[in-house]
């Protein structure tokens, strides 16, 4: 009959219990899932083996996130070899609540491992209980500890890699689109609802953003003179529109409105325009975020459809780990999926449409050119996320060589190979590199220079043989030496020779 352990993992160390006649107990389950918070009842199945606790709050951490991915830790390895060394290894079974956790386990110590049957709900009665199963503990130290790991745990978690600006392009280019929508629908609104008042403003000023700052401008219709001509020139960045403004506001069509409608027109046309400023402000935002986090996809495929990538990849990790093909249809899933489903085309491109590359391609070249720009996009997405330093320079060698694509897709002339421009791009880059400093790396080359002159000195030493010595070291010192064949500065080496001649004297 093998005896049952119980392994429990705490914010204040691992715990071993030992569950008595479990077998008999497993056959009344439903009985011990109801009897679980009766302490006096758990008690008696339940004792305490064994208890390891961590001794830093670092220590902790690191023990959980190695649980979290299913690795045994050290301390818990050690733990359980030091316990089960003790017992007979075959008539022990340990219960654990993670199955990935029981393979490492038993793989590491060979212990047969469990994670069903009765073992749920002893592990529930234990973590209820745990307080008053271990001496000295009480329910508000352990509350500390696991209030202490738990903000730890989401903070390492949270805090991956500090470097990678990932989760504000994504946010960024989500809010963007989000904006553009918007600003197109509010403009839209403000020019229906101002047109009954001015028709004749929509068609001299098609643009939206300076058809919400001229509305605010103008307001009633009655009021704009000859006198406005130059303030109005400066909104529409026309003089001839401004005057043909004017011109039409004195034959206008349009209904009179009370002073209550134009000042709601005026209130809303000042929040559409502040939404277009914002807009600009929010797109150099972008711009800045992708020089830092991917400049090489931004140089090849633009600020906007490199973070709509990365924003659909997840991260650009995810995206540099994507094949070509993927990168190709990515954003196109449902075309691709029913186009399985129907036996019929896929789809040549997803997100990489609106990169201005398949725009200027002619209609039998656009998959080719979508596939050669996706395994460029891929390219790109790598070298931003393992690159140390980050430089545009490859960025721009990918763009010529799909520019030169095009062009043999066009003309027929021959691009360069792939292997001369990545060359000719590594060296660029490698000239575009900082400088160390004086302090950091003069100090490493000096010491390579000493262990290199050192090496050459002992080379010629033993390449020469012994060196002469000065005339107070004896005639038959410098016979020897000259046999050796060598003349030069005296050597350490020689001074024990030199002892050694005086000892045969």
């Amino acid at each position: 009959m093998s005896q049952l352990y119980v392994l429990y993992e705490h914010a204040a160390g691992y715990a071993l219990f030992s569950v008595k006649e479990f077998e008999e107990v497993a056959m009344f389950l439903p009985q011990v899932e109801s009897s679980v918070t009766d302490l006096a009842k758990f008690n008696s199945i339940v004792k305490l083996a064994g208890f390891a606790p961590f001794k830093t709050a670092i220590s902790a951490l690191e023990n959980i996130n190695a649980i979290s991915e299913g690795i045994v830790p050290q301390d818990l390895m050690v733990f359980l070899d030091d316990f089960f060394s003790k017992l007979k290894k075959k008539k022990c079974q340990l219960g654990i609540g993670d199955s990935k956790l029981g393979a490492a386990i038993t793989e590491a110590i060979g212990v047969q491992c469990s994670h069903f049957g009765v073992v749920p709900e002893i592990l529930r009665g234990v973590r209820f209980h745990f307080h008053k199963l271990i001496k000295g503990f009480t329910d508000k130290s352990a509350g500390i500890a696991q209030l202490g790991l738990g903000h730890s745990y989401s903070r390492a978690k949270v805090k991956f890699n500090v470097h990678r600006s990932d989760n504000m392009i994504i946010q960024s280019i989500a809010l963007l689109d989000q904006l553009d929508k918007d600003v197109n629908t509010f403009s839209m609104r403000i020019r229906e609802w101002y047109s009954y008042h001015f028709p004749e403003l929509v068609k001299i000023v098609p643009d939206n953003y300076i058809f919400a700052k001229a509305a605010k401008f103008i307001k009633d219709r009655k009021t704009l003179t000859q006198d406005k001509l130059e303030e109005l020139e400066e909104i529409v960045m026309d003089s001839a529109k401004a005057q043909a403004i004017i011109d039409a506001a004195k034959m206008s069509m349009g209904m009179d409105i009370s002073i209550v409608d134009l000042m709601n027109i005026e209130l809303f046309a000042e929040r559409v325009v502040k939404l277009s400023e914002y807009r600009k402000k929010l797109s150099t935002y972008l711009h800045n975020k992708m020089e830092c986090v991917a400049p090489n996809l931004q140089s090849l495929i633009g600020d906007q459809v490199g973070a709509r990538l990365i924003s659909h990849a997840g991260s650009l990790t995810n995206l540099a780990k994507y094949p070509a093909s993927t990168v190709q249809i990515l954003g196109a899933e449902k075309a691709l999926f029913r186009a399985l489903k129907t036996r019929s085309n896929t789809p040549k491109y997803g997100l990489l449409y609106h990169s201005s590359f398949i725009g200027r391609a002619g209609l039998k070249n656009k998959g080719r050119i979508s596939r050669f720009l996706a395994n460029k996009c891929s390219i790109a997405s790598r070298i931003d996320c393992f690159l140390e330093q980050p430089t545009a320079v490859f960025g721009e060698t990918l763009k010529q060589q799909v520019e030169e694509r095009l062009k043999f897709y066009e003309s027929g002339e021959v691009p360069r190979k792939n292997i001369e421009v990545m060359k000719e791009a590594i060296e660029m880059a490698s000239s575009e590199t900082p400088k160390p400093q004086p302090g950091e790396a003069s100090s490493q080359t000096k010491k390579n220079k000493k262990k290199k002159r050192k090496l050459e000195e002992s080379e010629a030493a033993n390449g020469n043989g012994a060196t002469t010595q000065s005339d107070e070291n004896g005639a038959g010192e410098v016979a020897e030496a000259a046999e050796n064949g060598g003349d030069g500065e005296p050597k350490k080496k020689k001074k024990k020779k030199k002892n050694k001649n005086k000892d045969n004297e």
